[in-house]
């Protein structure tokens, strides 16, 4: 039906303070992926977005977010090669606004922002959209 899934994966703070976080994505991306071909998974749009980002205002760092796409792209050619890696798409959502949108999406395995609040407000997100093509530029 010409529907590309997006596959969100995120941990607790509690996983984040205890430094099992890298597991616990790569634990759901094993799920989420069990089964798929790689023809489907190269199509997947895969979003990292901590829980306890969610609607708090609070947002990993840049080195922070890097770390898990790419960890995430690392799995990805783990399980299938580096042609599915490179061409899944990972973003990056919680609490993305203007203020952090260029050095986030600046990162080399970010591939786009999951938007969520700031999406409501006019200004803001054209500030994010503004970055996104200063990135891709």
């Amino acid at each position: 039906h010409n529907l590309n899934p997006i596959v969100c994966v995120g941990e607790s703070l509690e996983h984040r303070e205890t430094g099992h976080t890298l597991d616990w994505i790569t634990s759901q991306l094993e799920g989420a992926l069990a089964d798929i071909p790689k023809e489907q998974v190269s199509q997947l749009i895969i979003a990292y977005e901590p829980i306890w980002a969610i609607g708090t205002g609070k947002t990993a760092t840049a080195d922070q977010a890097e770390e898990v796409c790419k960890e995430i792209r690392n799995y990805i050619q783990s399980l299938y090669d580096n042609e599915t890696a490179d061409a899944v798409r990972i973003q990056y959502g919680g609490s993305v606004k203007s203020e952090n949108a260029l050095e986030i999406l600046g990162e080399p395995n970010i591939d786009g922002a999951l938007v969520g609040g700031a999406s409501l407000v006019v200004d803001e997100f054209i500030d994010i959209i503004k970055a996104a093509n200063q990135v891709s530029a």
